[in-house]
C-alpha cells in the first residue's frame, strides 16, 4: 500500500459517512414529516423538520438568494480543501467540515433551505434546530482550533 494511503482513506471514509448520513436522515425527515411537524422522542428532545432559509440557526433568513449561499459555501470549501492539501495533519477535521458543508449545499440546491431537525429543549427553552451535517461542521471546527492552538503551544 503507497505511504499515506490509510490516511486518505480515512479522510475520504469521514467526508463520505458525514454526507451520507446527513442526507440520509434528511430524506427520512422529509418523507415522514411536514414542515413544522414534530415527533417527541425524550423530554429534552424533539425530530422537527424545519427549514432553514438563512445561514446558522436561521440567521440572515430571506435576505440572502440561496445560490448566493451555494457559491459563498463552495468558495469556503475549497479554501479548506487546498488548506488541507497543504496541511496534511488538518485533514481529519477539514473532511468533517467539508462533509457537513457539501450536505448543507445539496440540501440548497435540491430544496432552496437547509433542512434541519434535531430539536433540543429544556421546558419551553429551544436550542435552535440543527441537522448532522453542522454538528460535523461545529466538531471540525473545534477540533480544527484545538490543533491549531496545541500546535502554537508547542512549536
Amino acid at each position: 500500500m503507497p505511504k499515506g494511503f490509510e490516511k486518505h482513506r480515512l479522510v475520504a471514509f469521514l467526508f463520505l459517512f458525514v454526507l451520507l448520513s446527513d442526507q440520509l436522515s434528511k430524506l427520512f425527515v422529509v418523507k415522514s414529516l411536514h414542515v413544522g411537524e414534530s415527533i417527541n422522542v425524550f423530554s429534552f428532545f424533539n425530530v422537527v423538520r424545519v427549514q432553514n432559509r438563512g445561514v446558522t440557526f436561521g440567521l440572515l433568513s430571506g435576505t440572502l438568494q440561496p445560490v448566493v449561499l451555494v457559491v459563498l459555501s463552495l468558495v469556503v470549501v475549497w479554501f479548506l480543501a487546498d488548506y488541507a492539501r497543504k496541511n496534511e495533519n488538518y485533514r481529519l477535521p477539514v473532511s468533517l467540515i467539508i462533509g457537513g458543508a457539501v450536505g448543507n449545499i445539496i440540501d440548497r440546491v435540491i430544496h432552496q433551505s437547509v433542512i434541519d431537525f434535531l430539536d433540543f429543549h429544556l421546558g419551553i427553552y429551544h436550542w435552535p434546530a440543527f441537522n448532522i451535517a453542522d454538528s460535523a461542521i461545529v466538531i471540525g471546527v473545534f477540533v480544527l482550533l484545538f490543533m491549531s492552538y496545541s500546535e502554537g503551544k508547542s512549536g
